[in-house]
């Protein structure tokens, strides 16, 4: 699917950050978007990262029903790319050839994987490119 995107963990985030009300509605209608026309992918990691600052370090945290809710309703129809021996080979070989943290090769190599064509991230420079694969900052 050429039209395919994929939400870094930042998105989520955002869209529970009332401080940051421009970035809490981009987000908002990030995964909106997502949902609805069923484009959008994550990764077992956007999963796992978003919970943890959710369940720990939100100002106000979830509890464990809004997160069971949260992961039934947004995270189940675009959670799409698990944890394997695949991804974690490519992920060491772009970690290694682009210089990337462990966490953002990871997160690419599961973009690349899903055949995204736009990674939406603000923690990744706009505009670099992984072959047919796009850095974009919705934020921006």
């Amino acid at each position: 699917m050429k039209d395919r995107f994929f939400l870094d963990t930042n998105i989520f985030a955002y869209s529970f950050d009332s401080n940051a009300s421009a970035k809490q509605e981009r987000a908002r209608e990030l995964i909106v978007h997502g949902i609805k026309t069923r484009k959008a992918v994550v990764s077992y990691q956007v999963v796992q990262e978003f919970f943890n600052l959710a369940l720990r370090k939100f100002s106000r945290r979830m509890n464990v029903a809004e997160a069971e809710q949260y992961l039934q309703t947004v995270f189940q129809p675009l959670l799409a790319v698990q944890s394997s021996h695949t991804l974690f080979s490519q992920a060491l070989r772009l970690e290694e050839k682009h210089r990337l943290s462990w966490y953002d090769a990871l997160i690419v190599a599961a973009a690349v994987e899903s055949q995204c064509t736009i990674l939406y991230s603000e923690d990744m420079h706009d505009g670099h490119r992984f072959g047919e694969l796009q850095i974009k900052n919705p934020f921006l």
